[in-house]
């Protein structure tokens, strides 16, 4: 897939999700390898106009991680222009416009999924945004605001219209946020009405999902998000199904592993213990979905008080899980 001069290879996106996919996450995600492009949390443009260090922060990548895309949001045009430009000074390969985030506060401010029931104020921020730069511009967006309202179809179509390189569309409404009932047809009619890629996002979480996903839709693309937190590996998994090679299997040494040197580069890199063992446990409701037992490892991490508590019960976790089991009987 290309996405103006940028070719993704494999198809596979990670989403930007808010407290998640910073710099630490990606890199976790870039170790283990299998996705071609990578999208950073969403960005208020206002504040990265006003150097807001939280913002400036948010925006940093690798100089190894590329292809990588910085998603913005806002709603005056004028600024949404001035961060794109910021964004291609940064030396980002793609900006990305985020109207699809379902936030009440983002919402209120008019932006994120919010545009999508303002045409004439998204075509204006789309128009401004594509004239600031050159390089690649792309639209994440919900399949509308609500059931009655399923409008992502023209404003797929403004946006190929405006000179936009691609769209991801996300199959929920705002409304649904994350809940819903999974519907793509409204995907596969954005695919079959475009020339420009267009990326599916939504409840992919395994090459089950994922194969269902793009034999439905026929996307360009996948675009994957909390499947991501579930499993680090998804990308790997997905690529290899799609290559017809072995699938991989991940021991529970493995697993150990990179949730022990995750949570490693957090409490290095994060301001303090508290905002680390927050961030720990945000992960952890997803990361042991599946994992045998998980819930008590969930739990048992939720309920740590310190990140060194935090780290013995991983550590205890995960003997328990490789200990021989009696045999009975």
């Amino acid at each position: 897939m290309r996405i103006g001069d940028i070719e993704i290879q494999p198809a596979l996106a990670l989403a930007p999700m808010e407290g998640v996919t910073d710099l630490i996450f990606r890199r976790l995600i870039r170790q283990i390898g299998g996705c071609g492009l990578f999208v950073t949390e969403f960005i208020a443009a206002k504040n990265l106009n006003n150097d807001v260090p939280m913002a400036l922060q948010a925006a940093l990548f690798d100089p190894e991680e590329h292809p990588v895309s910085v998603q913005i949001y806002g709603r005056v045009p004028d600024d949404m222009a001035d961060a794109a430009r910021y964004v291609a000074d940064l030396g980002a390969d793609i900006v990305d416009l985020n109207m699809g985030c379902p936030s009440k506060t983002v919402c209120a401010r008019s932006g994120g999924s919010a545009l999508m029931r303002d045409l004439g104020l998204a075509t204006d921020i789309v128009r401004k945004m594509r004239g600031a730069v050159t390089i690649p511009f792309t639209v994440k967006m919900r399949s509308g605001w609500d059931a009655q309202s399923k409008n992502a179809p023209e404003v797929a179509a403004m946006c190929q219209d405006e000179g936009v390189d691609a769209v991801t569309v996300h199959w929920r409404t705002r409304e649904d946020r994350y809940k819903g009932v999974r519907e793509l047809d409204t995907i596969a009619a954005i695919v079959d009405q475009l020339d420009i890629p267009v990326m599916a996002n939504g409840d992919i979480v395994d090459v089950a999902s994922a194969l269902d996903t793009l034999e439905r839709t026929k996307a360009a693309g996948l675009m994957i998000g909390r499947g991501a937190i579930r499993d680090p590996w998804v990308f790997q998994r997905i690529r290899r199904a799609q290559d017809d090679s072995a699938p991989i299997e991940v021991t529970a040494d493995e697993k150990e592993r990179v949730l022990l040197g995750y949570y490693d580069a957090m409490r290095v890199t994060m301001r303090t213990d508290k905002a680390a063992l927050g961030r720990m446990k945000k992960i952890a409701r997803y990361f042991t979905v599946g994992l045998e037992d998980g819930a008590v490892l969930r739990q048992a991490i939720f309920h740590s008080q310190t990140i060194d508590e935090a780290y013995s019960r991983v550590r205890a976790y995960f003997a328990n899980l490789r200990a021989p089991q009696p045999i009975h009987g």
